[in-house]
């Protein structure tokens, strides 16, 4: 089993959603800013260039660890779990973000087929748009993210991704991770900064000593990208 995707307690992690003839660029301009710790890549680039292709772009330039978002990968059937793993293992991914809205046998199966492919984990179960619980006007129960978690941490998972635009769950996710790992045995990630109104000042507060924040539009569609990714990495230090 993976052991640590990230080899920092804290980092900026680069949401690469850009085109293909733009990701070269990107992960120039950011992989030596002190404080990136790696890169998410999701499937548009996947479907567009092949995930092999783009995880071999990224690591041209980089040794810092590719995270793959299929999203919202975890909600095919059981078997089709290994599948994916297989996949992802044979294109160089480090590590895999899940979603698994579709029970708990999925979940189960779709985090133990990663895990025997030595793939880092990451389950999230609460996602950064509004209206998304039940009680909001979603289609979501309100206890299922907490039950997704749960699930997870008893299956081994201990890095988690959270909405960071939504500060009172992240709050309550800490403890119901610490509750079940105990304090500092997990690690949070977060997307929903900037353009969708999270601030990682707020995030750092209710997240706990090991989280790394998840920038996409901020640092890639700035006209310095370099300055950019600067900006955002100093803020990981601030208490």
């Amino acid at each position: 089993m993976v052991e640590r995707i990230i080899g920092f307690d804290r980092s900026v992690v680069v949401a690469a959603d850009v085109e293909t003839s733009k990701l070269s660029k990107l992960v120039e301009e950011t992989c030596l800013v002190e404080g990136v710790g790696g890169y998410k890549v999701g499937l548009s680039l996947a479907l567009e260039e092949g995930l092999a292709r783009v995880v071999s772009t990224v690591k041209d330039h980089t040794d810092l660890p590719v995270i793959y978002d299929h999203q919202k990968a975890g909600n095919d059937i059981p078997a089709m779990g290994a599948e994916f793993a297989k996949v992802c293992k044979q294109s160089g991914v480090d590590a895999v973000i899940l979603f698994p809205f579709a029970g708990e046998a999925t979940e189960k199966d779709w985090i133990k087929a990663c895990q025997d492919k030595q793939l880092g984990v990451l389950v999230g179960a609460h996602m950064t748009q509004p209206k998304f619980l039940w009680s909001e006007g979603g289609s979501l129960a309100d206890e299922a993210p907490e039950r997704i978690f749960t699930i997870a941490a008893q299956e081994g998972v201990t890095d988690f991704v959270v909405p960071g635009n939504k500060v009172e769950f992240v709050d309550h996710y800490r403890t119901l991770f610490e509750n079940i790992l105990g304090k500092d045995n997990f690690t949070l990630y977060a997307p929903g900064f900037i353009t969708q109104g999270g601030e990682i000042s707020d995030f750092a507060k209710a997240a706990g000593n090991k989280w790394h924040a998840i920038v996409g539009r901020a640092i890639y569609k700035a006209v310095d990208i370099h300055e950019a990714a600067e900006q955002m990495t100093s803020k990981i230090w601030r208490d």
